[in-house]
């Protein structure tokens, strides 16, 4: 079992940036894939991106690709995601997520194993 907690959301005008993390607790961090989904108000959950145990392999939402950017440092148990050139349409609740399983295709469709209870990123225009 993991235990994750996100941080770093807020408000943020559009074109700025912002890097949200999440810390993840109770079996060792690097023997889980690591993901970011996001819900925007009245939607349903969507895959933002995911990155593999060590960190080799990354994956992202069409959306978001090029101006996010996951990554980890699994000295410090942690999980980033670099938010660039941000939208209004960007905003929602970001959830971490962890996996026992590298399957990032899938993940759009069944999600991760794991959450954390999420952080608000607010873009205005």
């Amino acid at each position: 079992q993991v235990q994750l907690v996100e941080s770093g959301g807020g408000l943020v005008q559009a074109g700025g940036s912002l890097r949200v993390s999440c810390a993840a607790s109770g079996r060792p961090f690097s023997s889980y894939a690591m993901g970011w989904f996001r819900q925007a108000p009245g939607k349903g959950r969507e895959f933002v991106a995911a990155i593999s145990w060590s960190g080799g392999n990354t994956y992202y939402a069409d959306s978001v690709k090029g101006r996010f950017t996951i990554s980890r440092d699994n000295a410090k148990n942690t999980v980033y995601l670099q938010m660039n050139s941000l939208k209004p349409e960007d905003t929602a609740v970001y959830y971490c997520a962890a996996d026992d399983i590298w399957d990032p295709a899938n993940y759009i469709i069944r999600g991760m194993d794991y959450w954390g209870k999420g952080t608000l990123v607010t873009v205005s225009s």
